[in-house]
């Protein structure tokens, strides 16, 4: 399936979930359902995702997946929470703004946790101190983007208040690099595959964010207490797959299936630029891929200025490390990056 729409049997079940509740979202069980994992970033990062669907890693350990596009990281996790979707590769704000509200939700895995972002400029923006008073483009306010926006800045020495820095909702990455390009904002933050062409054409590195080292989660695979509690196989089941995925791509003889992987999913017609988006998704990919406390109570500690309830959140009762301890503890991780040829 193409990665470009809810399917239509996803939105049935979202509207079903919300009209059986009087307007609110109601859990009920999908028996005999395929187990739906969705995304909403269209980026590097998804390739996990995307590979393990592609070359059948879900199947070869038991799941029958398929794998979604769904615009925002809200509608993800009201999805599974709904049980509209099984599973979703969804950032931590969305996560923490749901389980703040009551959702029971468990963290399983995530692939990159560090900020991978480059802050880009207008040309004539030279410095961080150029940035007081400019438009600062993200998609959307508590989305991944604006978090690292947010860390960003405050990396600089700056804040978005005191120094008069209007954040934008624009769009995702792409839109992002369109709207610099068309003066629509004056900076924003993007993954390599879209500020190198930016950077060719003269535009300002205000920071390489990967340099920072700042505490953080990108995206995790997430999904109901109730689910995995019901099948406790899934969970284990799921990570063989995405573990497979990670040792194939991180594999140098892989590396073309890999980048026409990239290029279909973001529509890139350059393998040029494909490789480049390549090259840093295999810099950030975590060969153990645990769920960072540290980086949760960072995105915690921004998230809760706008929803005082995310305080309150307990970030370490949302992580269950269990399933991929049990598959390090096995071999299972080791095993399947020595068939690879992976080192680790």
């Amino acid at each position: 399936m193409r990665g470009d729409k809810i399917p239509r049997f996803v939105i049935g079940f979202i509207l079903l979930a919300v009209f059986s509740g009087g307007g609110k979202l109601v859990p009920f069980a999908l028996a005999g359902q395929k187990v739906v994992i969705s995304f909403a970033g269209v980026n590097p990062r998804q390739t996990p995702l995307w590979v393990a669907q592609e070359q059948g890693f879900f199947a070869k350990h038991g799941v029958d997946a398929e794998v979604v596009f769904i615009r925002t990281g809200p509608i993800q996790v009201a999805a599974v929470s709904s049980g509209a979707t099984q599973l979703a590769y969804a950032g931590p704000a969305s996560i923490l703004g749901a389980t703040s509200s009551g959702t029971d939700l468990k963290m399983l895995a995530s692939f990159t946790n560090r900020l991978t972002y480059t802050m880009i400029a207008r040309p004539e923006l030279k410095k961080a101190e150029d940035l007081r008073g400019k438009r600062f483009g993200v998609q959307a306010i508590g989305g991944s983007v604006w978090m690292g926006a947010v860390l960003g800045l405050e990396y600089l020495g700056l804040d978005q208040r005191r120094d008069n820095i209007n954040i934008l909702n624009i769009g995702d990455q792409t839109v992002l690099a369109q709207a610099l390009e068309s003066g629509t904002i004056d900076v924003t933050v993007l993954d390599g595959v879209f500020s190198r062409r930016l950077k060719q054409n003269g535009y300002s590195v205000i920071a390489e964010l990967s340099e920072s080292k700042i505490p953080y989660v990108s995206n995790v695979i997430v999904g109901t207490r109730a689910l995995f509690s019901q099948q406790p196989e899934l969970a284990e089941n799921v990570l063989k797959g995405l573990v497979e995925s990670l040792a194939f791509i991180l594999a140098p003889a892989n590396k073309p299936a890999v980048i026409n992987t990239i290029m279909k999913r973001l529509k890139i017609a350059e393998s040029t630029v494909a490789e480049q988006g390549y090259r840093d998704l295999v810099q950030m990919i975590d060969q153990k891929p645990y769920v960072p406390v540290e980086g949760l109570r960072n995105i915690q500690r921004l998230m809760k200025i706008q929803n005082p309830l995310i305080g309150n959140v307990k970030v370490e009762e949302l992580v269950d490390n269990r399933p991929l301890k049990k598959l390090e503890e096995s071999g299972f991780l080791q095993r399947t990056y020595n068939a690879y040829g992976v080192a680790k």
